[in-house]
């Protein structure tokens, strides 16, 4: 392993760790009552697991998932990348690096969480947002290469003084409604992993790091494949210690009853109050305002980097607007959003990827599958069509908006997690089905030079 390897495997740890990354496995912590390992390991394995698998399979084609995904369908390739790239950008992920900075500077500084408040906020966190993404140039690499370590060596501090602090209590009962068994706590941990974004994102982030080793000079496709496995490895090696450790405190730090109700009334978020809470309780009052100056800082160079990217994939896709046309319009739809306050915008992101995740999940395995297994399209086309379905009529369900009376009959449904053993099967008819339809079997494309 060499020292370009470690370096790529920080800037992917880079890439996926952002503000969501610490607040939700401290929220599950201390829901999670007395099942905290089958909730925070499940909660691992969509937040850590499927981005990891997610950076590998993109290595499979040189094109990366822009290739996979067309060889499926062009139309298909299309669409589901811009759910992503919306999904991951100006709908959700950049309004919540807004919103998540202000919960952790604002409010505990100034004791306030009100609109005028996040307003005035989030004017001044986009207006530098934009200035920075019309202008781009090293500011951005320069500032997220100094608050990265400084945000680490601040979270690693918080995280020794957390167990020294609260390590000793008692587990606390958590959430009874949700967390009843060791099963209900894997679901509720599976499914709130989707909330970091980070399997979704490892398909846009993929080619970022198969492109940054090609840049070491290497070229053979094996080669290639097998660094993306270990600084894969490496950037999951620090998120699985991170989210065990907060998820761990979590777990044993205790919040009154009325001082919930408090929460909830001020509509302020419980993960960034734990936070906030465990930096007070080990450093004072300046371990509080510095951890939520460092996350806001960090969080601007998120911001920055999601909508370069975006507005960059826009511009290609449908390049007759300008690049700096969609960097003003997803900052100003990010700016309305974030707005809305960071529950708000965490609810509103819930129903999106209960539809997006299953998805892309299914769309990851057939495309490893597919490595290993002589397949044609129609085999990797059925089994996307059956869980989509599935997925939207689960959601119109689970919402309340129509009901599909077969939908609540599903194996695991109450769960959330019914879409898993319909894919397996879909996925099972898609080969058979294959298999009297003349088409040629996929091939993914490989790097052409050797080193």
């Amino acid at each position: 392993m060499n020292k370009n390897t470690w370096i790529i495997g920080f800037t992917l740890f880079a890439m996926f760790f952002g503000a969501g990354n610490l607040i939700f496995p401290t929220n599950l912590g201390l829901d999670s009552g007395h099942f905290l390992w089958p909730a925070i390991l499940a909660f691992a394995l969509t937040g850590i697991g499927l981005p990891l698998l997610g950076v590998v399979v993109g290595a499979l084609d040189h094109q990366g998932y822009i290739g996979a995904f067309n060889k499926i369908s062009p139309k298909f390739s299309l669409i589901f990348l811009i759910v992503i790239y919306l999904t991951i950008g100006p709908l959700f992920a950049i309004p919540r690096t807004a919103s998540t900075s202000f919960e952790m500077t604002v409010t505990p500084i100034a004791n306030t969480n009100g609109n005028i408040a996040l307003l005035i906020f989030t004017i001044i966190y986009f207006l530098i947002v934009l200035y920075l993404c019309l202008n781009p140039n090293k500011m951005i690499d320069r500032i997220g290469s100094l608050l990265t370590p400084l945000l680490l060596i601040t979270i690693l501090a918080m995280i020794i003084k957390g167990f020294i602090d609260f390590g000793s209590n008692a587990p606390g009962e958590g959430n009874t409604k949700l967390f009843h068994s060791s099963f209900s706590g894997f679901s509720q941990g599976f499914t709130q992993g989707y909330l970091t974004m980070d399997a979704i994102a490892a398909i846009a982030f993929s080619m970022i790091v198969v492109n940054a080793i090609k840049a070491t000079g290497i070229k053979h496709s094996d080669k290639i494949f097998k660094q993306t496995v270990i600084a894969g490895l490496i950037a999951a090696t620090a998120l699985i210690f991170i989210y065990i450790s907060l998820g761990f405190i979590g777990n044993h730090m205790h919040i009154t009853s009325g001082k919930m109700k408090e929460l909830t009334a001020n509509d302020q978020n419980i993960g960034t109050y734990l936070l906030t809470t465990m930096a007070a309780k080990g450093f004072g009052t300046f371990g509080k305002y510095l951890l939520g100056i460092i996350v806001a800082l960090a969080c601007i160079t998120t911001a920055c980097g999601l909508i370069v990217s975006v507005s960059q994939y826009f511009h290609r896709v449908f390049p007759k607007i300008s690049y700096k046309v969609y960097v003003i319009l997803f900052t100003l739809i990010s700016f309305i959003i974030a707005n809305q306050g960071l529950n708000s915008v965490i609810s509103m992101s819930v129903p999106v990827l209960s539809i997006v995740y299953p998805i892309a999940i299914t769309v990851v395995l057939l495309i490893l599958v597919a490595r290993f297994i002589p397949t044609k399209p129609i085999a990797q086309q059925i089994p996307l069509l059956i869980v989509a379905i599935e997925s939207i009529f689960s959601l119109i369900t689970t919402q309340g908006w129509f009901k599909i009376s077969f939908i609540d009959h599903l194996p695991l449904k109450q769960h959330s997690l019914e879409w898993f053993p319909i894919a397996v099967i879909a996925t099972i008819l898609g080969y058979i089905i294959s298999y009297f339809v003349k088409q040629d079997f996929i091939v993914y494309q490989k790097e052409d030079n050797n080193n």
